[in-house]
């Protein structure tokens, strides 16, 4: 499970927009596949968090798709990294280092940009390790409804991925966030592609 918006929790009055509270998310898609996170903080001061984070998603069957473990930074001015590693059942490993930048933040608005980049490394025989990366952007609106974009490309095999994507927060309060998120998915490839695939689910936020 990625690192998201969720993540952050935004106090105009003090622009401080880190929590230095163990935080758990559940995400139920309407593919039928589902995601848990946990992030947990381990080091910082009045500027920076540094935390531990691990995750887990399940396939449409209810089986384990993969499973992440990493250190996430968030910076109280709402910029942030994160390098994890995720194995996946069938595939092999994966290492990924991910960058966040605040750049514009006010009491209505939030406009961040996001960048990551990924080394695969299947367990698959002939298949050498290769290389994912790609990028976004994402916008909240009084930390209510929020957009975002982003696209990815693996030289390896030549594949574009674009995604575009919306939240609703249903419900908020100091400690818990239920959110819905709605969006549009597709891929190309020299040899094929798809159309845009639409997805919706619900995500849960606990701090503790």
């Amino acid at each position: 499970m990625e690192y998201s918006p969720e993540d952050v929790v935004y106090v105009p009055a003090h622009y401080a927009r880190v929590r230095r509270q163990a935080h758990g998310s559940v995400t139920v898609n309407s593919d039928g596949t589902s995601g848990a996170a946990v992030k947990v903080p381990i080091a910082g001061n009045d500027k920076n968090i540094l935390s531990a984070i691990g995750s887990a998603d399940l396939s449409k069957s209810q089986h384990l798709a993969s499973s992440s473990f990493g250190l996430a930074l968030d910076n109280v001015n709402g910029h942030g990294a994160t390098l994890t590693k995720t194995r996946i059942p069938g595939f092999g490993d994966q290492v990924t280092a991910a960058g966040k930048v605040n750049l514009f933040h006010n009491d209505n608005h939030d406009l961040n940009a996001n960048a990551f980049a990924t080394r695969n490394m299947p367990n698959i025989p002939q298949v050498p390790n290769f290389d994912t990366v790609g990028a976004g952007v994402n916008y909240m609106f009084k930390d209510k409804i929020g957009a975002s974009a982003s696209a990815a490309h693996t030289d390896f095999i030549n594949r574009n991925d674009y995604s575009l994507g919306g939240k609703l927060n249903l419900f908020k309060s100091p400690d818990t966030s239920l959110d819905f998120n709605a969006g549009v998915k597709k891929f190309e490839t020299p040899f094929m592609k798809s159309g845009w695939e639409p997805n919706y689910g619900f995500s849960f936020s606990k701090y503790f």
